[in-house]
């Protein structure tokens, strides 16, 4: 059974964390900030995000959360230590490690602005990001505007050849199975709508949240904006083997493969249908071809089924895998285009029950 529990630092003697902005009229941020075994950098960049908000002044009411993941390192006494020197700082810990996206449902469960912000505490996406997530989801009333470092000014900075090449085919891949036209679908740093999110009911525990969450809200045909964005890994090449990217590309490329199917998987049936289809219209049409050349090579004569079979025959004989092509390309053809359709569906089932389930938790919640 999965573990829930956490735990949100007390205040000690620090001033109660009020909900940031509130009493301003200002818009309310949350930052929600994921971690596991992130000792040596925390701290660090606990400070930069602290002073990069600092310096914006009064624009912003925000607090941070920190979401500690069940870290084996000090990344919770470090996290502790931290919050208890600012008093819109909270920290919330997993008893256990259970992955990224029961981490980001944490966060959500426990922020208190109407904005959250996720930033990836590496700093991949550096914390000049904030500003322009909030104004553009201020600007349109997204529900959702995320970072993507693949659209038109959008650049990558000091990322491994490897990882680079599977990100952006990746995303690839998903922009075109996706019912949409956003250029990045697994970037982590988004800003969302906290009332909008709070509809979703989300259930991953692992990096595929980012495409859950992206799935659920394209049903309920949410708004979904983008910002170019940089993803920069200098801080990470200058730090060496102390960090290392926690993405195994073997359970990532499953996890493209497996989301890419569930966005539409009508597309994975009728496509190899299709070319199936006309691989059995190529073999059939060269089988038909070679049954009249027999045909007419038989004694002349008035036409009969005799001479009809006698040809088919020989044109078997002479072609014998043109035939067998050509019937099992048809056979499979006809069972992947049905599946094509019970599959169409079975997702507009799906996407009804969806807005009706999610239409029934906005209303408890309200």
């Amino acid at each position: 059974m999965e573990d829930t529990r956490f735990e949100s630092s007390p205040p000690d003697s620090r001033e109660a964390v009020s909900a940031p902005g509130v009493e301003t009229g200002r818009p309310a941020l949350t930052l929600i900030l994921p971690a596991f075994n992130e000792a040596a950098i925390l701290e660090k960049n606990l400070r930069r995000i602290c002073g990069y908000m600092d310096d914006l002044g009064p624009e912003y009411g925000w607090e941070i959360l920190v979401v500690n993941d069940g870290s084996l390192d000090d990344t919770g006494a470090i996290a502790e230590d931290f919050v208890r020197t600012r008093a819109n700082a909270r920290v919330a810990h997993h008893h256990r490690n259970q992955g990224l996206g029961r981490a980001l449902r944490t966060g959500f469960e426990n922020a208190r602005g109407d904005y959250l912000v996720v930033l990836d505490i590496d700093l991949s996406y550096g914390p000049e990001h904030i500003p322009l997530l909030m104004d553009k989801i201020e600007e349109t009333q997204a529900d959702i505007v995320a970072s993507s470092p693949y659209m038109k000014g959008g650049t990558i900075s000091h990322v491994p050849w490897h990882r680079r090449v599977l990100t952006i085919w990746s995303n690839r891949f998903l922009s075109l199975v996706a019912k949409g036209s956003m250029s990045s679908l697994t970037p982590m740093v988004r800003a969302y709508d906290r009332r909008f999110l709070q509809q979703l009911d989300l259930r991953s525990t692992g990096m595929d949240i980012n495409l859950e969450i992206i799935y659920k809200a394209m049903m309920l045909n949410a708004r979904i904006e983008e910002i170019p964005s940089h993803l920069n890994w200098e801080l990470q090449r200058a730090e060496g083997d102390a960090r290392q990217s926690k993405m195994k590309i073997l359970r990532h490329t499953v996890a493209v493969l497996i989301s890419g199917f569930l966005f539409r998987p009508v597309l994975f049936f009728v496509f190899p249908g299709l070319l199936f289809l006309l691989m059995s219209f190529y073999a059939n049409y060269w089988g038909v071809v070679r049954i009249l050349e027999a045909y007419h090579r038989l004694p002349p004569g008035p036409w009969s089924m005799d001479r009809f079979d006698a040809s088919v025959a020989s044109a078997f004989a002479l072609a014998p895998h043109t035939y067998i092509v050509g019937g099992m390309t048809l056979m499979l053809a006809i069972q992947l285009l049905g599946l094509g359709v019970l599959a169409l569906q079975s997702t507009s089932y799906f996407e009804q029950i969806f807005h009706l389930g999610s239409t029934v938790l906005r209303n408890q919640r309200e």
